[in-house]
């Protein structure tokens, strides 16, 4: 049929032939489609190396290895994927595992995985193109996101600029917050204005006082800058508690309500958190970018518990590795690495009761790191076949180092000095008949050799315990228990501890001993001062109130020695510790020093009672400077400093040329505390300045006449001696 067209044929053709006599199953055979196939299956991974087609194969196997630690990756070149375009690879591939809880795993384990300096692999599932590709979730025309302008709060540390050094405190009252300076005795002065409705619950500064942060229904708000403006908003519905890491670099809060995803698109595109948050309640944020770093379900054995343990997340510090505790084990995180498990796996300690990292580098014995060693410690109770037990582990080794057994243990606290060198782990032990408790001090010594430790063994229980910042002494609160359960008599026992001093060529390992006992008191709260040498021993109790101001050194024998690398002072036995003043305050809840070490701050807060609320600042002396009553007065917080810049030699500096440092203080002083003080040294300045003017200009006139003048003419004067005069006559 020449007229017939292709389509005519067809049809007519398959009108003649019966399909159903056709044998299709070579063609089935070649082309099926397994069962199991599906996009669940397969990642699509990111951040790969742009490499030469030569260069392709090499780098397909090194990360197929990779993902094959994961799970089971489809054999062939279906199995890891990688496009090629112009002859180099695209920068990303697909991987094709057996099962779909393979690719969960892959996502939720290499996701931000490292391949090198350069290279941060990013795993997600392919299947989420169906997620992002429904028609009105993407727009058919590009529009450039619009980037947020960055607003100048100002230099974020500015109040470590005021010329008199003064300090910083917050006032929470009522429903204001406000910003003063500390003057003394003078009245304080506003940073800012204060502001009412600043915060709905409570403020906090920030550990290295950068950030003054308030707390919303809705999140957090961060404020800065020497006017306190609006930094960044963390969105965080009904959070309650809020923490950070030492540097500052990150925030955690928590929630008892879940997070829930927004349900419309436009919602979820400005919402922080992604499909993996939904349902948790515990956060990481970073607070420089404002964004959640790792989100986390709460562990079974705390949900719905009324007062939950805080911190849940505890920080090495440098801010490196954060951990949390879970039943039988620690999760540890390296923060550098996106959050990730260490080593990918949780470190296993059985029955883990508490743990905690130590504050500082730490130096131990042997080769040394430059930047020191990360160290934790960690303890687990008694059980029926093992001993409880405390532990050192050194991260991110997981290597433990040192370990002590104790026996019938009903409690243990650990307490890092602030300089990482020491740990002490006071231990509440029991009798075999449970009756009578007591205490044991156990010492880890970290920089010496092996790490010793030594035991005090008391007969008291001990309540509280605290280092001297920079040191090894210490203070504890204990009371002997002796079976009274009245606790309105008086048998607190303040106690005061230093290294005795050894002779030469013994033990390299100071002892310590008991330098001072104060008994019979009803003290519970220990305070040093941030420098060290003073302490506050306090009685916060709810119709009782006292502060008790010590000078720790006072007499002390300056004879000291060092013996490896402890340096030991040896002090006269209860001559060096005087109680310098005391002081009541019946309705005190809490006190806190300034950060120089020159104030202490004790308040009365209406959120513990209604009796004598405000605040009073006392000198480390012990003497009153100031005594505000304020209604309803919730809390009183110092604003606190970073570390010192100064270096040993600024230092020695300092000290040598206090003296007139002092003056130039005093005088500031004196010219705050009276109006006409004020005014004479004004005036003494100004005749002083007007009388620098008046000698540099007439010094300067001097100068200049000096160089027009005329040189001096230089006259040669010739001077003849006779010496000797003879005369001859001549006969001719």
């Amino acid at each position: 049929m020449p007229n017939q067209t292709e389509e005519q044929y067809l049809k007519e053709l398959e009108k003649e032939i019966n399909l159903d006599d056709v044998d299709f199953s070579d063609l089935e055979a070649k082309y099926q489609v397994s069962a199991d196939f599906g996009l669940d299956c397969y990642v699509v991974v990111d951040g790969a190396p742009v490499a030469p087609e030569a260069k392709v194969p090499i780098l397909t196997k090194v990360l197929k290895k990779l993902f094959s630690t994961i799970g089971e990756v489809v054999e062939g070149e279906d199995g890891v994927y990688m496009p090629l375009e112009n002859g180099m690879s695209k920068g990303y591939l697909f991987v094709q595992f057996k099962e779909p809880q393979m690719a969960e795993a892959a996502i939720k384990q290499l996701n931000g995985k490292k391949l090198d300096q350069k290279h941060r692999l990013l795993v997600n599932r392919l299947s989420d193109i169906e997620k992002y590709g429904v028609e009105g979730n993407i727009p058919d025309k590009f529009e450039e996101p619009s980037i947020e302008e960055i607003r100048d709060v100002g230099y974020m540390r500015s109040w470590l600029q005021d010329e008199a050094g003064r300090d910083q405190f917050v006032q929470h009252f009522s429903e204001t917050v406000g910003v003063y300076w500390n003057k003394k005795k003078n009245e304080p002065e506003p940073a800012i204005e204060p502001r009412k409705g600043f915060t709905s619950t409570y403020a906090k500064f920030s550990p290295k006082g950068t950030y003054l942060f308030s707390v919303h229904p809705q999140g957090i708000q961060s404020w800065g800058g020497a006017e306190f403006l609006s930094c960044k908003k963390f969105i965080h519905q009904q959070v309650r508690l809020i923490d950070f890491s030492p540097n500052e670099r990150y925030m955690v809060t928590l929630s008892p309500v879940p997070i829930q995803l927004p349900d419309s698109p436009q919602e979820r595109a400005i919402f922080p958190f992604g499909p993996e948050s939904n349902g948790h309640k515990l956060v990481i944020w970073d607070l420089i970018t404002g964004e959640p770093s790792r989100t986390f379900a709460l562990p079974p054995h705390l949900e719905g518990q009324k007062e939950m343990p805080w911190p849940l997340v505890k920080w090495s510090h440098d801010d490196k590795y954060c951990a949390r505790q879970g039943p039988g084990a620690l999760a540890i995180y390296d923060t550098t690495d996106n959050f990730q498990l260490l080593d990918k796996k949780l470190v296993k300690v059985d029955d883990i009761v508490d743990f905690e990292w130590a504050p500082a580098p730490v130096f131990l014995a042997g080769p040394k790191k430059d930047e020191g060693e990360h160290i934790l410690s960690y303890w687990t109770p008694e059980s029926s076949n093992q001993t409880a037990r405390v532990a050192i582990m050194q991260i991110p080794e997981r290597k433990v180092i040192r370990t002590i057994n104790i026996f019938q243990v009903s409690d243990c606290k650990m307490h890092w000095q602030d300089e990482g060198k020491y740990l002490c782990v006071k231990v509440d032990r029991h009798t075999k008949s449970k009756k009578t408790f007591f205490s044991n001090l156990e010492f880890f010594k970290l920089t010496e050799k092996d790490i010793p430790v030594e035991k005090l063994e008391l007969k008291d229980v001990v309540y509280n315990f605290a280092w001297e910042p920079r040191s090894e002494r210490f203070i504890t609160i204990s009371r002997l228990d002796d079976g009274s359960a009245n606790v309105s008599i008086p048998k607190n026992v303040i106690s005061f501890y230093g290294p005795e001093l050894q002779q030469k060529g013994k033990s390299s390992s100071a002892k310590y001993t008991c330098l001072k006992t104060v008994t019979d008191k009803h003290s519970n709260t220990i305070a040093w001062a941030p420098k060290g040498r003073y302490a506050v021993v306090a009685t916060i109790a709810k119709n009782n109130g006292e502060l008790e101001f010590y000078d720790t050194q006072y007499e002390e024998d300056k004879t000291a020695t060092s013996t490896g690398n402890v340096n030991v002072t040896a002090t006269k036995k209860n001559d060096s510790v005087k109680l310098m003043k005391q002081e009541r305050f019946s309705g005190m809840t809490s006190l806190a020093w300034d950060p120089s070490g020159r104030f202490v701050a004790a308040w009365s807060s209406i959120w513990l009672h209604t009796m004598e609320n405000g605040f009073k600042i006392y000198e480390f002396t012990g003497n009153l400077v100031r005594d505000e009553s304020i209604d309803q007065f919730k809390e009183f917080i110092w604003r606190p400093r970073p570390a010192s810049l100064l270096n040993a030699a600024d230092r020695k500096k300092v000290r040598k040329n206090l003296r007139e440092y002092s003056a130039q203080f005093d005088e500031n002083d004196a010219m705050e505390a009276d109006a006409a003080t004020r005014e004479a040294i004004l005036l003494r300045r100004a005749q002083l300045e007007e009388w620098r003017s008046y000698r540099s200009k007439y010094a300067a006139a001097v100068e200049e006449k000096k160089k027009n003048e005329v040189q001096a003419e230089l006259i040669e004067e010739i001077k003849e001696e006779i010496i000797e005069e003879k005369e001859e006559v001549i006969i001719e």
